[in-house]
């Protein structure tokens, strides 16, 4: 079973992957454990590997207790 429950709601690698990048993406990859903590809240962290277009692939990590989200993109 890849969905998982963040914030109170089961969510699809898709809808995971769309809450860490805050609009539609093309594919996701099943979810994981991120083996990191939260840094707002300290609570556990879950990855999504996913494609929000054809020619980019983003791991995006979700805080599963708060609203934290960040993904690997280098700024």
């Amino acid at each position: 079973m890849s969905n998982r429950v963040v914030q109170g709601r089961m969510v699809t690698p898709e809808k995971l992957a769309e809450l860490v990048e805050g609009e539609s993406i093309l594919e996701a990859e099943s979810i994981a454990d991120a083996d990191r903590d939260c840094p707002e809240c300290g609570g556990d962290v879950i990855s999504v590997g996913y494609m929000p277009s054809v020619t980019e692939f983003v791991t995006g990590y979700k805080c599963q207790e708060c609203d934290w989200s960040a993904d690997d993109r280098e700024e």
